[in-house]
């Protein structure tokens, strides 16, 4: 049998009008868990009350990117400088998050989904880079391609990453956002040079996050198709 690796949804308009939402991932997510041997499942937003129907019907868990954060999750007031929200989707992954976990299902999350984790855990987010107090990496790399590394992270080698990944590795970056305080659930296991959060693990349940984007350079970096690899096959 075929791991079944639910992928939560985002959602958006497919025009400009409040009529017409799509439920949908990100291409490369589909075919990185296919190509890795799995069945991957669209989980679109949904009652909280739902979530434990949804985690009995898959084996993993995936979290992906998106909108913002809600601050009102973690306790926080919103900043000007903060992007769009769902706080409906924010919901509905954290309770997916909360049974996952009960259930014993591994989790990972990517970029937003790392965020997420952190957040349904108790930690707190940075809501814009520009808000740190030192100066930081351009970690929004446009107008470069998302699906070419730009800046170095640093991996434990005694890290569930550090599995399949080396210690100094590139990446690509997307994202306004970061950890501010890390959940006591986590420990640090990715760091960017100017001290970002790039990836976390849990202390007591198989979870993993990371804050750049493997499907992005699915088709151009080979260690990210064999993050997939590891998460269908033998994340557990």
């Amino acid at each position: 049998m075929k791991p079944i690796i639910g992928i939560a949804a985002n959602e958006q308009t497919m025009i400009d009008t409040d009529s017409h939402w799509i439920s949908y991932t990100p291409r490369n997510f589909i075919t990185g868990v296919q190509n890795a041997g799995g069945l991957p499942l669209l989980l679109p937003i949904g009652s909280v009350e739902d979530a434990k129907s949804y985690i009995q019907q898959i084996d993993k868990l995936l979290l992906a990117g998106g909108q913002d954060i809600s601050p009102e999750s973690y306790g926080a007031s919103p900043h000007q400088k903060l992007g769009a929200t769902n706080h409906r989707r924010d919901l509905f992954e954290m309770a997916l998050v909360k049974e996952a976990v009960k259930a014993k299902k591994p989790i990972i999350g990517v970029c937003r989904g790392m965020q997420l984790l952190n957040v349904a855990f108790g930690g707190t987010l940075l809501q814009d880079l520009s808000l740190a107090k030192e100066p930081l990496l351009k970690h929004v790399q446009v107008p470069t391609p998302f699906e070419l590394p730009t800046h170095t992270v640093e991996i434990d080698s005694n890290s569930r990453l550090g599995d399949f990944l080396p210690q100094s590795y590139q990446v690509n970056s997307f994202h306004h956002q970061v950890v501010a305080e890390l959940a006591d659930e986590f420990i640090v296991t990715a760091t960017a040079p100017d001290g970002v959060i790039e990836g976390i693990e849990s202390v007591n349940h198989p979870i993993i996050g990371v804050q750049w984007h493997p499907e992005l350079a699915y088709f151009t970096v080979e260690k990210e198709r064999e993050f997939f690899t590891y998460f269908v096959q033998k994340f557990a």
